[in-house]
C-alpha cells in the first residue's frame, strides 16, 4: 500500500492476479496464509473494507485470540467453497494489504506467468495430500485460510488492553462498543479463568431416553423463531450438546427472535485436520445471525463473523413477517 495501513470504512481494488502471484511463495502464501482459487473472482474489483484481522479468534487451535498482520475483511466478501470440496462454512476472506490497492494507485508492473504456473500455486491451497483409511481408500485433505490462520497469525494476550484499544482506533469498532466490551472482558475473563463463569451458557436437561427430535426439513428462505433458553436447554445434554452440536454463548441473543433460514449445511472443512467433514444430523443457518465476539471469553470482539449452527429442534416455523413489519 503506498501509505498508512487500512482502515474499516476504506475503498480499495483487488489487484490483478499477476500482480498478487508475484507476492506469494512457493507454496502459494505470504506471510503463511493462502491466497485461494475462490478469491480469484474479485481480482481488479472495488471493495470497501469492513475490518480489520488484528484480533480474530482461533477456532483450529483454540488458543484465544490471534492477529494476523497486514489483513483485512472486505465487506461480504465469503468462501464460496467450489474449490474446496464444496465446503459451506462461508468463512469471511482474509486479504493481504499486499493484495490491495488504493484506488489512487497505479498497477505495478510484474512479469508475466504460464496459466499452468498459476493453477499449480493454487493447487497446493486447495487439496493436499489425502491420508490412507481402511480398506486401501484414501481420504482427501484440504488447505485453506481457516486450515493455516493459526500459522499465520501472532497469539494476544487476553489481559494486554492495546488489542482492545487497537479495534476502536483502526475504526473497526465504536466508542460505545469499545467501553462496554472491555468491561464486560473485564469482568467476565477472570472468572472463566478462576472457573467461575460456567461453559455452558444453557443448562441442559434432556434425559438419556429423551425420544429423537422432531424433523421439520427446513429450507433456505423460511422463517423461524428461535426457542427460549429453557425450551432448547430441554434438547441439550448435560454437557449443553445436541447430538454432538453445542449451543454456543453467542447464540443466547437470539431467543425469541424471527429471522429466515440462511442455508441447510452438510459438508464443512475440520480446520484442525484439513478433513471434510460430512455432517449427519440437520444443520442450519440464518441470515443476519453471526458471531460477534460480544460475550465470549477468548473471542472478545471478534470480526470475523462465523455463522453458529443451529439445530431444527432449536427452531420453529412462523408466518413470514408482514410487510414492514420487523423481521425479529
Amino acid at each position: 500500500m503506498e501509505s498508512a495501513e487500512l482502515r474499516a470504512g476504506d475503498t480499495v481494488e483487488v489487484k490483478s492476479a499477476l500482480e498478487i502471484f508475484a507476492t506469494l511463495d512457493g507454496q502459494g502464501r505470504l506471510d503463511s496464509l493462502p491466497f485461494m482459487p475462490e478469491m480469484l473472482q474479485y481480482c481488479g474489483r472495488t471493495f470497501r473494507v469492513a475490518n480489520r484481522a488484528d484480533k480474530v479468534c482461533d477456532t483450529s487451535h483454540l488458543t484465544g485470540s490471534r492477529r494476523i498482520p497486514g489483513t483485512v475483511f472486505l465487506d461480504g466478501l465469503r468462501c464460496d467453497g467450489k474449490a474446496h470440496g464444496g465446503c459451506q462454512a462461508e468463512c469471511l476472506l482474509f486479504w493481504k494489504e499486499a493484495w490491495l490497492r488504493r484506488p489512487s494507485e497505479r498497477p505495478a508492473k510484474v512479469d508475466s506467468a504460464t496459466p499452468a504456473a498459476l493453477d499449480a500455486v493454487l493447487t497446493r491451497n486447495t487439496q493436499v495430500d489425502s491420508t490412507p483409511e481402511a480398506g486401501g481408500a484414501t481420504e482427501c485433505l484440504y488447505r485453506c485460510q481457516a486450515t493455516q490462520m493459526h500459522a499465520a497469525s501472532t497469539r494476544l494476550k487476553t489481559f494486554d488492553p492495546r488489542p482492545y484499544f487497537r479495534e476502536y482506533q483502526t475504526g473497526n469498532v465504536s466508542f460505545g462498543r469499545f467501553v462496554a466490551i472491555s468491561a464486560r472482558a473485564a469482568i467476565r475473563e477472570p472468572l472463566h479463568r478462576l472457573g467461575l463463569l460456567s461453559a455452558m451458557p444453557v443448562r441442559g436437561t434432556r434425559p438419556a431416553d429423551a425420544p429423537a427430535d422432531p424433523r421439520l426439513d427446513l429450507q433456505p428462505g423460511e422463517w423461524v423463531r428461535v426457542k427460549s433458553k429453557e425450551a432448547i436447554g430441554a434438547t441439550l445434554k448435560p454437557d449443553g450438546r445436541n447430538r454432538g452440536l453445542w449451543f454456543d454463548r453467542e447464540m443466547v441473543r437470539n431467543c425469541g427472535k424471527v429471522f429466515r433460514v440462511r442455508a441447510r449445511v452438510s459438508r464443512i472443512i475440520d480446520e484442525p485436520t484439513g478433513k471434510m467433514l460430512t455432517l449427519k444430523n440437520d444443520c442450519v443457518t440464518l441470515e443476519g445471525v453471526v458471531c460477534p465476539g460480544d460475550w465470549s471469553p477468548g473471542r472478545w470482539l471478534c470480526p470475523r463473523a462465523i455463522f453458529p449452527y443451529w439445530r431444527e429442534a432449536w427452531l420453529e416455523r412462523v408466518p413470514a413477517p408482514t410487510s414492514g413489519a420487523p423481521a425479529s
